[in-house]
């Protein structure tokens, strides 16, 4: 298990072969420490030498470089997003850049495979470099970010992490079981900024789900929504149904749904309205018509589908 802000990094593997770097005299002494590691790699699965990284990995930004990948006329290099950012000047000599590939890199690292960043969370794929960002962006072992709504938490980590961290720092409510009966009670119903009230987590079916209820601004009228997410891939939130009712004085609103995951932030899942909405008349109404507190008790379950 990984805590937030965990850095990872890539263990390069060589493909068999060889590659023509001719162009690059530092480039060809490079190629030849990568064939003598590919060799070496394939007989002791050793890690290709340090400078092959450091190599692939921009001065400016410190991350992968990808063609284009530029470089000056002393041979130093960086990737297409700095180029810009430098002002067209090398940042390693000052000289500048002008319109230079880097050919001769380019052919390094599309020779090149690498296992997966989150490699630690459980991914164990070897992939090609030019493969490996596109991989990673739907990696389903990459961390989730912390469910919390209502502050700037940037916690990420496997979803047992999560789960301990809502506990222990957010203090959330944790419950088992597939029903629940929640009473909300604000004492003005008027105030909508900063009014995420409740974040609850359930435990059923071996799974973990999140019930969020907040007051937001649409248009000049406070909303009261409520929704669940599940904690893990999308694909998986789909096996799962979940209903949710609010009412009083012989009326409800009911509302039946998937949860989704908690890929989608707090914020895209609210403001796509794809939970049970209550307005604010309708609320007071549920509340006894009391406009200077509001009480509504929220029910509901969650099921499997079979």
């Amino acid at each position: 298990m990984a805590e937030a802000g965990s850095t990872y990094s890539d263990d390069m593997r060589m493909k068999p072969g060889v590659i023509d770097l001719t162009q690059n005299e530092d480039l060809l002494e490079v190629s030849e420490q990568v064939n003598d590691a590919s060799q070496a790699s394939q007989k002791s699965n050793a890690p290709v030498a340090s400078s092959v990284r450091e190599l692939l990995e921009c001065p400016v930004c410190l991350n992968a470089m990808y063609p284009p990948i530029h470089q000056c006329i002393n041979g130093h290099t960086l990737c297409s997003g700095c180029k810009p950012r430098v002002h067209n000047r090398c940042p390693t000599c000052r000289h500048e850049l002008g319109n230079i590939r880097c050919l001769a890199l380019e052919k390094v690292a599309a020779s090149l495979e690498l296992p997966c960043k989150y490699e630690s969370f459980g991914c164990l794929g070897i992939y090609p470099y030019y493969s490996k960002l596109k991989h990673e962006s739907q990696c389903t072992f990459r961390p989730y970010n912390c469910p919390y709504a209502g502050s700037e938490c940037t916690a990420a980590g496997d979803i047992p992490f999560l789960v301990t961290h809502l506990k222990d720092d957010h203090k959330v409510d944790m419950h088992s079981g597939s029903t629940f009966n929640h009473r909300y009670v604000k004492s003005n119903p008027h105030e909508v900024e900063n009014a995420t009230w409740m974040l609850t987590v359930f435990s059923c079916f071996g799974q973990y789900f999140c019930l969020h209820f907040e007051a937001f601004q649409l248009g000049m009228a406070p909303v009261y929504i409520a929704f669940l997410r599940f904690m893990g891939d999308d694909n998986e939130a789909k096996n799962y149904n979940y209903s949710l009712e609010v009412g009083a004085n012989g009326r409800k609103i009911v509302w039946q749904g998937v949860p989704r995951s908690i890929r989608d932030t707090h914020k895209k899942v609210r403001d796509s309205f794809d939970g049970l909405i209550i307005q604010r008349n309708m609320a007071l109404f549920f509340s006894g018509g009391d406009r200077k507190e509001l009480k509504l008790r929220v029910t509901g379950r969650i099921w499997k589908e079979q």
